[in-house]
């Protein structure tokens, strides 16, 4: 990932390779290529080249290829000696973005965030757990934020609790954008709209939406149609606010559930899951204070309904 560049989920990188690495501090302006035959006079500038296309190089914990990618002090390089995976894929989930500070992952649906007291192994959290102790047992993951069960989509999780403490006491101003794709039940007939609500939960884990202030937390969704026929729409969804169940609880408050969402009003299943997608997250790094973007397709499955 560059600077606010978009790249698709299948093309995410990591910065956690193992094997020695070698750690390098940049102290002036210069180019990569410049600095590298400076730093390691006993490579050559095609020994150099070949790193870099062998993606084992990188500048702030994100992989560079290009030989004359600017450099300035205080930046740090770090070369790996085996070449780092481009992606990682496995049934539940796969890594879109990996560094020594965070990862992001692409979850599938059915796939539980954090464990509850019916499922304590299999989830989001346990598998990614594994996933960095098999770099290091030493190593540890921290959740930052959560998706329901069925939900599929982006989740962002941080490698140390600094971290995970920063972003989460900075989530509304490091969170740039979280951006989701649904099929609700019904044709919309506005291109837009806006659905603003208190938001509280009940006993039974239900979450109710009022009008009124006193009863519960304010709850912001933005909308826009994408496609639709008589039957379902496809809405591209943005969180203002994120509470829990925010966009099932809207999409039923407006008489439109979210397809497969019996909890929420829905009438029928067509996609046998629920139909909402976490497509894209935009945050600023906690460390690099970088801008990064990640995106994602919208799920074949829902396609097919239109």
């Amino acid at each position: 990932m560059g600077k606010m560049e978009k790249k698709r989920v299948k093309i995410g990188k990591t910065g956690s390779g193992k094997g020695k690495t070698i750690v390098l501090n940049v102290t002036e302006n210069t180019t990569l290529m410049v600095f590298l035959l400076a730093q390691m006079p006993h490579k050559n500038r095609n020994n150099i080249k070949s790193l870099l296309s062998s993606k084992q190089v990188l500048a702030d914990g994100q992989v560079v290829s290009k030989f004359n990618h600017p450099l300035a002090p205080g930046q740090k390089v770090e070369i790996y000696s085996e070449r780092i995976p481009t992606e990682k894929k496995f049934r539940e989930y796969t890594v879109v973005y990996e560094d020594h500070d965070l990862i992001v992952i692409d979850k599938q649906s059915g796939l539980l965030s954090i464990a509850t007291e019916n499922e304590k192994k299999i989830t989001a959290y346990s598998l990614l757990s594994s996933h960095v102790k098999e770099q290091n047992p030493r190593n540890k993951i921290f959740i930052v934020h959560r998706l329901d069960r069925e939900t599929s989509g982006l989740m962002l999780f941080a490698k140390s609790e600094p971290v995970k403490l920063k972003l989460q006491e900075t989530w509304d101003s490091s969170i740039v954008s979280r951006n989701y794709v649904a099929v609700v039940e019904g044709e919309i007939e506005e291109p837009e709209g806006v659905i603003t609500s208190y938001l509280y939960e009940d006993k039974t884990f239900v979450v109710h939406s009022s009008q009124n202030p006193a009863k519960g937390h304010k709850a912001v969704t933005h909308f826009t149609t994408i496609k639709k026929n008589k039957d379902y729409s496809l809405l591209k969804v943005c969180l203002e606010t994120g509470r829990k169940n925010q966009i099932r609880v809207h999409m039923a408050e407006i008489g439109h559930s979210i397809a497969g969402d019996k909890k929420y009003g829905a009438s029928a299943n067509p996609l046998k899951r629920l139909g909402l997608h976490a497509q894209s997250l935009s945050f600023i790094h906690p460390a690099s204070g970088k801008s990064m973007v990640f995106e994602t397709p919208v799920p074949r499955a829902f396609l097919r309904l239109f």
